[in-house]
């Protein structure tokens, strides 16, 4: 499962790496949906809204590679293939496919690192102890 997880890191990486810098650079040109998605797109590029989401794909595409705060890239990246699932089930299926792949490969990668989000599954939060460290700090500062 460690090779998988590595293959699909490296796959997420580079494709959100090689997308998001198409995003500011457009070294790749695609041509423009139609339709409510091309109406939906202009508003996001007229706003620029898409530069903040490019950043964050070219941010966490690097955090992949790299193997340096991939919770932090997999976190990063959740919304994001939200927005990518959402914007082609209900706007351009024609896109569906890679958008399913990405975020299967982000499953697998979560799975990896899933030991880093346990305190956001709890059902209740625990209130957190003073450890005899900081006590011991406290009250030799206090006197």
């Amino acid at each position: 499962m460690r090779t998988v997880s590595v293959i699909a890191r490296y796959l997420a990486g580079v494709i959100f790496l090689v997308f998001g810098l198409n995003g500011f650079l457009n070294f790749i040109p695609l041509p423009p949906p139609g339709g409510i998605a091309g109406q939906f797109m202009d508003a996001l590029y007229a706003s620029h809204y898409l530069w903040v989401i490019f950043a964050f794909q070219v941010i966490a595409g690097v955090l992949l590679l790299a193997n340096r705060y991939v919770p932090l890239a997999v976190a990063i990246l959740a919304p994001v293939i939200v927005n990518i699932l959402t914007f082609h089930a209900l706007m351009a299926p024609s896109g569906l496919p890679l958008a399913l792949f990405v975020a299967v490969l982000w499953a697998v990668i979560f799975v990896d690192v899933r030991p880093a989000f346990t305190g956001l599954f709890q059902a209740r939060s625990q209130p957190q102890r003073a450890s005899g460290w900081t006590r011991r700090a406290v009250t030799s500062s206090v006197s």
